[in-house]
C-alpha cells in the first residue's frame, strides 16, 4: 500500500469519526417560539413583527385570536410569516375551560380556525394550534384538583381529536410541575398524559437561570423522548409580579442571552426539544429596543 492510500484510509477514518458530532452540530439550531397576545398589531406593525421574529431566530409565533381583528388582516400576517419561514399558530384559551361546562368553547375555537384555514390559500393559514389553559388560577383547583384533572383531561381528549382531524399541529402550554401530579387515567404523571395527546408542549419553566429552566424541564422532556413529541422550553421576559427570579424583565440583555444559550446546550440532549419559547414578544420588542416598560405595580396606578 502506498503512503499516499494510507494517508487516504486515514483521511477517512477520522472523518467517519467526526460524522457523529458533525451531524449533532449542524443539527443543533436554535430554534425559537414566542406568544403574541394582541393580535390588534399585526395591522400596522406586520413587517416589524416579522423582521424582529426572524432576527432572533423565531420560526414559530403562537398568534391569539381576537373577534375584532378581521380574518384579512390574519391572512396577509401569516403570508408575511411563511414567506420569512415562519409558522404561524392561533392561539387561544382561558383558564375555565378545564371545565366539563367550557369544552365546547374550546370546540368552536378549534372548529374557527378549521374554517379560517378553508376559506384560505395555503400561505395564509395556520399551521396549528396553541391551547393556554390554566385552570390553577381558579377557587376549584385548590379544593377539587382531582375533578378538575379529569375534566381538563376529557376537553383535552376532545380538542386534541379534533384540532387532528382538522390536519392541525396541536401544542400546549403547561407548567412544569405537572409531572407531581397523577394522571387522571391512572399509571403515570399527568404530563406524561398530556404530552402523549399533544404534538407538543411548552412548558412554562419560568426562571432567571437557564440551568434552572432546563431542570424543571428535565422529566419532560424526557416524557416526551420517550413518546416522540415535541417540548419548548419556556423563557418569562415580562413582569411577572410573583417575583424577579421567575423573569429575566430585570435583567440585562446580554445575561439573558446567556441563559438562554445555557437551555439550548443542555436540551440538544433531547430529541423532544423543541427550542425555547418566549413570553412573549411584546416584552421582548421592548427589551431588545431599549423601550421601557412599566412594572405591574406601576400600572395600577
Amino acid at each position: 500500500m502506498t503512503v499516499k492510500a494510507k494517508w487516504a484510509i486515514l483521511a477517512l477514518l477520522f472523518c467517519l469519526l467526526l460524522l457523529p458530532w458533525l451531524l449533532k452540530w449542524f443539527s443543533h439550531e436554535e430554534h425559537k417560539a414566542t406568544w403574541l397576545w394582541d393580535a390588534s398589531i399585526i395591522a400596522e406593525q406586520t413587517p416589524e413583527i416579522i423582521s424582529f421574529s426572524k432576527a432572533q431566530g423565531v420560526d414559530t409565533i403562537f398568534l391569539q385570536i381576537q373577534d375584532e381583528v378581521p380574518d384579512a388582516t390574519y391572512r396577509k400576517f401569516i403570508a408575511a410569516a411563511r414567506q420569512a419561514e415562519i409558522k404561524v399558530h392561533a392561539l387561544n384559551g382561558h383558564a375555565d375551560w378545564a371545565y366539563t361546562e367550557k369544552r365546547e368553547e374550546g370546540l368552536a375555537f378549534i372548529e374557527k380556525v378549521r374554517a379560517y384555514n378553508a376559506a384560505s390559500a395555503k400561505n395564509e393559514r395556520f399551521e396549528g394550534i396553541q391551547l393556554d389553559v390554566e385552570p390553577y388560577q381558579l377557587k376549584r383547583w385548590e379544593n377539587e384538583q382531582n375533578s378538575v384533572i379529569a375534566e381538563w383531561s376529557d376537553n383535552m381528549k376532545a380538542w386534541t381529536k379534533a384540532g387532528k382531524d382538522a390536519g392541525l399541529y396541536m401544542s400546549a402550554a403547561i407548567p412544569f410541575w405537572l409531572d407531581a401530579r397523577e394522571s387522571a387515567e391512572g399509571g403515570g404523571t399527568f404530563s406524561r398524559w398530556v404530552i402523549d395527546h399533544f404534538d407538543a408542549v411548552a412548558i412554562m419553566a419560568y426562571r432567571d437561570s437557564g440551568q434552572q429552566m432546563y431542570d424543571l424541564s428535565k422529566e419532560e422532556l424526557e416524557e416526551a423522548d420517550e413518546l416522540g413529541k415535541k417540548v419548548w422550553v419556556g423563557a418569562e421576559l415580562a413582569d411577572t409580579h410573583e417575583g424577579d427570579h421567575l423573569t429575566f424583565f430585570s435583567k440585562s440583555i446580554t445575561n439573558m442571552d446567556e441563559e438562554m444559550k445555557k437551555v439550548f446546550d443542555l436540551g440538544a440532549s433531547h430529541s423532544s426539544f423543541a427550542g425555547v419559547a418566549v413570553h412573549h414578544y411584546e416584552a421582548w420588542y421592548a427589551k431588545e429596543n431599549g423601550i421601557p416598560l412599566a412594572r405591574k405595580s406601576e400600572e395600577k396606578k
